[in-house]
């Protein structure tokens, strides 16, 4: 199933994510229709808070960005009831957009090395380390799973200047090639 994408101004992208437990239900098929609803919207992260689920799962496939970081090479994982627990490293600031809020790009300044606990689809925990890119994408998914957007980050000015654009987004004025809901409207 593809899920729609929940735009800037759907409440569901403001609230804490709730863990969850191995027993959620058709957890498997959830998260197979999180990686289609990620690929057909040409994303590289979801997270459930974006499908109108209030709950800490989020899925990552960077591979496709491999000819810029090699590392990134199979870099597909489910990060379910994540929390990261270090931040280090140097600030970097890198141009990040968001299916959640289309036609939107712009600089966020990122911690670029993370330590980060999670369990995988199989309920199986991990305490890793991430840097670079990686790190970056997993911090931008991980924000929607605490309330937080990607232009929560950025300048007060360059947030001022974009504010009508937003408002516009919120409203329904802009063009995406995936199914997307406004609020509680659901646009196919």
């Amino acid at each position: 199933m593809i899920y729609p994408i929940s735009i800037i101004g759907s409440s569901v992208l403001r609230k804490k994510a709730e863990d969850i437990t191995r027993n959620y239900p058709d957890l498997d098929q959830l998260i197979k229709d999180m990686f289609d609803t990620m690929y057909e919207s040409d994303g590289v992260g979801l997270a459930a808070p974006q499908i109108g689920k209030s709950i800490r799962l989020l899925v990552i496939d960077a591979s496709p960005m491999e000819d810029e970081d090699p590392i990134l090479k199979d870099f597909k994982k489910v990060f379910i009831n994540a929390k990261i627990t270090e931040r280090e490293g140097d600030s970097e600031l890198m141009t990040e957009g968001c299916l959640s809020i289309p036609g939107i790009q712009e600089e966020v300044k990122r911690i670029n090395k993370i330590r980060i606990e999670y369990y995988d689809e199989n309920f199986v925990f991990y305490d890793e380390y991430y840097e670079g890119f990686a790190a970056r994408v997993i911090q931008h998914e991980y924000d929607h799973l605490d309330g937080i957007l990607f232009v929560d980050r950025i300048s007060p000015i360059r947030k001022q200047l974009i504010k009508g654009k937003l408002k516009d987004i919120s409203r329904g004025k802009f063009e995406a090639k995936y199914n997307y809901r406004l609020g509680e409207k659901k646009r196919a």
